[in-house]
């Protein structure tokens, strides 16, 4: 048995999948402005919990438009 192939026996590499990453990102971003709005109505404004959720918020941000960029320039 052998833990490689030669270039020769190997089958081709398949063609990726497109696919729109932007969905799934924007899935997030609600979810997480949801996790927000449960977090302000218990009364959790200026917690550690209220921060994780403003991060979250602008980090699918940032993934938001840099798939909208990318995207673009295809």
């Amino acid at each position: 048995m052998r833990l490689w192939l030669r270039d020769d026996e190997r089958r081709p590499d398949p063609v990726p999948a497109k696919t729109d990453d932007r969905r799934a990102v924007l899935v997030g971003l609600v979810l997480w402005a949801v996790a927000l709005i449960v977090v302000l109505a218990v009364g959790g404004g200026g917690t550690t919990a209220m921060w994780t959720v403003v991060v979250g918020l602008a980090l699918g941000a940032l993934g938001m438009g840099y798939l909208t960029v990318t995207r673009r320039r295809r």
